[in-house]
Parts: C-alpha cells; sequence; structure tokens
C-alpha cells in the first residue's frame, strides 16, 4: 500500500497582508495529480489543514475541493487535527465527509475505538492500520492537580501522552488480529519531538508544561506520520518517525527550504520504503540582507527567479547601525521596475544591540544572584583591583548568609 504524507497546509493563511488562495488552490491540482502519477492509496494530513480557528469561507471551499478531488480520483484521505484548528469547526462535517470517503480525527476521542481505522487498497482491500492521533490538548488526557510544579506537569503531560499512544496502539493491535490479517501498522502524531528542527513559523504548544516529547515513548508503529514542524525531517535519525514539513514556506525563514511530501510504502512485511516529492515553489520568496549597496544586487538576484507573470515576495533586512529616516524610500529605489514586492523592512541590529535586548527581556525569576551581581558589575567602569575585592566581599556575604540559613 502506498501511502501519501503532508501536513501543516495552513489553508486561510494571510501572510503579511497577502492571501495564500491562489497558491493552495495550485497545491490541490498538484498533489491530485502526484496522487495518479504515483497511484497513491491514501493521503494523511498530520494536523493543521487550517491556519486559523476561524478559517474564512474561501479556505473551507479549498478544503472541500481537496476531498472532493481525491473521492474522485479513488483516494482515500485521513485529517488530523493540529493545534491550529477548531476541533468544533472539524467536528460539524465529519459524518457527512465519511460518506466521501474522508476520516477526519478533530481531538481525543471518548471511545478510543473511534481512533483506529482501517485504511483500503485502491481496489478495496485493507492495506494498513492507523492510529489516527490529533493534537493532544493537556485536559485532553490530564486532570488538574494543585500544588504540581512546572517540571511535575511536563513529567505528567508526556506520560498522559505516551499512554495515550499505547492505548491507542493496543487497540490496532487487537484490530489486526481480529481481522486476520497482517497488516502494517501506522501512528501519527501533532507535537515536537525532541531533536526537531522548527522555524519562526511554528508556534509554541505546551508552553510551561512540555518542550518536546521522546521519541522513545512512541508505540512499536511501522511509521509514524508527524506534523507541525515546518521542516522536512527524520527524528533522531529513524527512517520511520518522520515530520513531511508544510507544503508552502509559511515564513521568510522557510523560503529556501525545498518543500516535500512523503510517499510512504507499507507492506505485510511493515515499512519498506520512504520517498520524498519535492514540492513546486508556487510563490517565489526570499530574505535579502546586507548594507544599501550589497542589497541592490541581492534584491537583483531574487528578481531574476520570478517566473513570467509573477512577482517575488521579499524580506528586505538592513545591516546598519545608522538610522536611515528615508530607509523606505531608498529600498523603493533598488525595487523600482524590478517584478519584486517588498513585504517586510528589518534592521539588523549589532551584537551588542542583540545582547542589551536579550538581557532586557530578562526577569529576576530566570537569573541567580551570581548573575544579578555578575551583571551590575559588568555595567561599572572598575579596575580590576576594585573589581576584586568586590567580588570577595559579595562572596563572604553569600556565604555568611548560607551559614545563617543553615543553624
Amino acid at each position: 500500500m502506498r501511502i501519501l504524507h503532508t501536513s501543516d497546509w495552513h489553508l486561510g493563511q494571510y501572510f503579511l497582508g497577502h492571501s495564500r488562495q491562489t497558491e493552495h488552490q495550485k497545491l490541490i491540482d498538484w498533489l491530485v495529480g502526484q496522487t495518479r502519477a504515483h497511484r497513491v492509496d491514501a493521503v494523511l494530513i498530520a494536523g493543521d489543514i487550517f491556519d486559523t480557528g476561524a478559517p474564512p469561507s474561501y479556505a473551507r471551499e479549498l478544503y472541500n475541493r481537496l476531498i472532493l478531488a481525491l473521492r474522485d480520483a479513488g483516494v482515500g484521505l485521513t485529517v488530523l487535527a493540529g493545534n491550529h484548528d477548531s476541533v468544533a469547526m472539524l467536528q460539524e462535517s465529519r459524518e457527512l465527509l465519511a460518506l466521501l470517503n474522508t476520516f477526519v480525527i478533530p481531538s481525543v476521542q471518548d471511545d478510543p475505538n473511534q481512533q483506529v481505522q482501517v485504511l483500503k487498497s485502491r481496489d478495496g482491500t485493507p492495506g494498513a492500520i492507523v492510529c489516527a492521533i490529533p493534537f493532544i490538548r493537556p485536559r485532553d488526557v490530564l486532570l488538574s492537580v494543585a500544588g504540581q510544579t512546572a517540571r511535575d506537569k511536563e513529567a505528567s503531560l508526556q506520560d498522559a501522552i505516551q499512554t495515550h499512544y499505547q492505548a491507542i496502539f493496543a487497540l490496532a493491535r487487537q484490530k489486526r488480529a481480529e481481522l486476520g490479517l497482517n497488516l502494517p501498522i501506522i501512528a501519527t502524531g501533532h507535537l515536537t519531538t525532541v531533536g526537531a528542527s522548527a522555524s519562526e513559523s511554528v508556534r509554541e504548544i505546551y508552553v510551561g508544561s512540555l518542550e518536546a516529547f521522546p521519541t522513545a515513548a512512541f508505540p512499536a508503529a511501522d511509521y509514524i506520520a508527524l506534523g507541525h514542524i515546518h521542516r522536512p525531517q527524520k527524528v533522531g535519525g529513524f527512517e520511520h518517525i518522520r515530520y513531511s514539513g508544510s507544503p508552502i514556506a509559511l515564513s521568510f525563514d522557510e523560503a529556501r527550504q525545498q518543500k516535500q511530501m512523503l510517499l510512504v510504502d507499507v507492506s505485510t512485511a511493515g515499512l519498506e520504503a520512504v520517498t520524498p516529492i519535492d514540492v513546486p515553489c508556487f510563490q517565489p520568496m526570499h530574505a535579502v540582507k546586507g548594507s544599501l549597496k550589497e542589497l541592490a544586487a541581492s534584491i537583483r538576484d531574487a528578481a531574476d527567479s520570478a517566473r513570467e507573470g509573477s512577482t517575488v515576495w521579499l524580506e528586505v533586512s538592513v545591516s546598519s547601525d545608522d538610522y536611515l529616516s528615508d530607509l523606505q524610500t531608498r529600498i523603493e529605489d533598488i525595487t523600482r521596475g524590478l517584478p519584486v514586492e517588498v513585504l517586510r523592512i528589518r534592521r539588523e541590529r549589532s551584537a551588542q544591540q542583540n545582547t542589551l535586548q536579550a538581557q532586557a527581556k530578562e526577569t529576576l525569576n530566570e537569573l541567580t544572584p551570581d548573575d544579578v551581581f555578575a551583571r551590575r558589575l559588568q555595567s561599572e567602569t572598575l579596575d580590576d583591583d576594585l573589581r576584586a575585592q568586590l567580588t570577595s566581599m559579595y562572596r563572604e556575604v553569600v556565604a555568611g548568609i548560607g551559614e545563617a540559613e543553615a543553624s
């Protein structure tokens, strides 16, 4: 059986004042063509089909168009909710879409059996079993416990997510036994894993609770299709644990990435192959930086990548410590007559300014007393002898406080 793994479409994204509707329309047409060319049996979208919980009407139309186009191509579709998706919105059409060969899991289900799906090949025979696990919200798997520390909460959430995975995996194995077929088992997920490389458009989803889910906590599935991270990548070097990444660049730091979808071949022997398919770039984007003199050449190079009738979106970063009141006008002069559109202009700060800005964001809760004393000394112009004397006096005071507390 051949499955196409993708994620993070973000239908309805409004990017720096610009709609991505045209790109997504072209993406759907391209995807349907790929399912025919590569004889794909099923498409799996591992979360964030929409960019917001209340997507615009055209985004919903694109979603419906995708479903109908895949149905007409004889391809099954499985949609898992991500952290951007609305549970209620995905839930409202779930039963109707099931009649169109589309299986939607908007959240952790009260009946876990609903998260186990048998995927069928184009000829209608069972080809794989999916542990359909969407983005897991803490309230889906945890009860609030008074007095827990941040570390306790992180450990509890990790354990609860792991328990959910193992429970769904056990049901999938049970389903396989009932069918009497040695079907491969595929798991899904929409979360950050240990070692995953993210981009600036990826939101933190377990703020203060769970930084990353360890790969060892996943069940022994033949393939694990992940979403949430927009860079295509293997996780921990494992062939069978993958992020497909987003199919279009969702921020300028993704502009140079080659976007992909993954063809996953499975059989009764398990995972046979994972083959990346490069997704065409439907809207050229470039981030350029340098001095004004350097930018002129970089912008011309970016303009050369524009296809006939298209415009390149630019983020321009000016690396100069001097404040230029007419910066906007100067950039307009450089780009005049070129097939480019500047969406954002940024000023690159010096290393010293960046350090000061980073320190300004720190709070006392993040610093130790030693850190505070060292920063205070650093801000003064002192000779080495006086600096050493003050450091010695500070240590004596701290040691005296420690002795007093111990007694």
